[in-house]
């Protein structure tokens, strides 16, 4: 027993005992509770179960257009057949679809209010250049072939949940756009999502991005990077009457060797990536060029900075420690230079964002968890200029990306394609139907 006097039953006391007695019993929230009834607000519209019932009946028919859509190539800048077929098969479940000046497919489901747009990207283009066999073999589940899984599986689900929508005659709240964007790879720079926030800046709400498989993450944070290309320069010769004068290959051996000595932060995580070396024209010549690409990436832009810096000033001494080692000098010289081929910007989606909670509450839904993920997706262009945005996986799984051994496993697809639908309805909104 506590040293404090105890209370005496004053009739104050008394009265005020039986009014909390008396008052019904509150539940204490769960923190999950407003995304839960968000979620199953949605699922109970008959439409939206209409939708996604859709989905298991129809697997069969998603995995043929993933490999019909996989078996046509899709280099980057070359993005027009693929864009093509994509637009017919939109077209197929009754939207108005068109390609824009950039290349990019469109199919437009009008909303109650059409000031107000959601976009839904999946990106057409690959890395593997012309050429690339994209024969898509068939094991049961599993498919494999170069680009199946990145992006075939995010341009699958962008047409099956085009097709479900339709199917359950849903109509949203807001706008929305299906949407197959080019550029998204390599060199593309981002350039089909830099077109689309350009041209619906003023409208654009949110957008969500399918790339890849799984269901496991949601990106975020947007990973900023930068892709270069040193060139070196020289008059060229024979490999033998003209040995000792500067070659641009060993300049850019020498430059290289000094770049990848370079060292990176573990915090903030930096990487760099030399991706692509040319130059030459045959075994017996001296080489008049030679090229390499690099792509760094930090999440941090004054580490970008300091890579960029580190790689030009490897190269120019590159070239200087073939000049000075060279015999015959006076044959030429050697000139370098490094350009920029393309800027990926870094952004942050807000914690509080009404597209996280609509993500949050569709994994609810579906019982799933996803962790946050910083990444370099077309959901950059966005999240840099302050608009909504996440990159998440379509469903299934798969591996070995811009890889020729590239495999996607369709089973289990169908949780992907529900939390993908229940994301883009949750932050579009859905119309009320009509009463009779």
């Amino acid at each position: 027993m506590s040293g404090k006097r105890p209370c005496k039953p004053t009739v104050k006391r008394v009265l005020v005992c039986v009014i909390l007695l008396t008052m019904p019993a509150r539940t204490v929230a769960s923190p999950h509770a407003p995304r839960q009834a968000q979620g199953l607000r949605l699922s109970d519209n008959a439409r939206v179960r209409a939708a996604l019932d859709w989905f298991t009946p129809n697997i069969s028919w998603v995995n043929d257009q993933q490999a019909r859509i996989t078996e046509i190539p899709a280099p980057p800048f070359q993005e027009a057949q693929r864009a093509s077929a994509v637009k017919e098969l939109l077209a197929e479940t009754g939207l108005p679809a068109q390609i824009d000046m950039t290349g990019n497919v469109t199919g437009e489901l009008r909303g109650v209010n059409e000031k107000e747009i959601v976009v839904i990207a999946a990106h057409l283009d690959t890395v593997f250049p012309p050429g690339t066999d994209v024969k898509v073999h068939r094991d049961g589940s599993r498919m494999t072939a170069p680009g199946i899984s990145d992006n075939g599986s995010g341009l699958a689900a962008l047409l099956a949940l085009a097709r479900a929508v339709q199917f359950a005659h849903l109509k949203p709240q807001r706008t929305v756009l299906f949407v197959g964007d080019v550029g998204e790879e390599g060199e593309g720079n981002l350039r089909g999502m830099r077109a689309l926030v350009d041209i619906y800046r003023g409208k654009l709400k949110a957008v969500i991005v399918l790339d890849g498989s799984g269901t496991d993450h949601v990106t975020t944070r947007a990973l900023a990077s930068r892709r270069l290309e040193a060139l070196i320069t020289g008059p060229g010769g024979h490999s033998w009457s003209d040995f000792g004068m500067p070659n641009p290959i060993n300049a850019l051996v020498r430059g290289s060797v000094r770049f990848i000595n370079t060292k990176v932060p573990a915090s903030p995580r930096t990487t760099f990536n030399i991706g692509q070396i040319e130059g030459g024209t045959s075994v017996n010549s001296v080489p008049h060029e030679a090229r390499l690409k690099v792509d760094i990436r930090s999440e941090s832009e004054d580490e970008l900075t300091r890579l960029e810096s580190a790689l030009r000033e490897c190269i120019s001494a590159g070239a200087r420690d073939e000049m000075d080692s060279a015999r015959a000098r006076s044959k030429g010289k050697l000139e370098w230079k490094v350009e920029l081929l393309g800027s990926r910007p870094g952004g942050e989606l807000a914690a509080d964002s009404p597209l996280l909670a609509a993500l949050r509450a569709a994994d609810e839904v579906v019982g799933n968890q996803s962790r946050i993920e910083r990444s370099s997706t077309d959901a950059n262009i966005p999240l840099s200029q302050g608009i909504d945005a996440i990159s998440i996986g379509a469903g299934g799984s798969g591996g070995g990306a811009h890889s020729l051994q590239e495999w996607y496993d369709s089973a289990g697809r169908e949780a992907g394609l529900k939390r993908a639908l229940l994301t883009l309805l949750g932050v579009s909104g859905v119309a009320e139907e009509k009463s009779r």
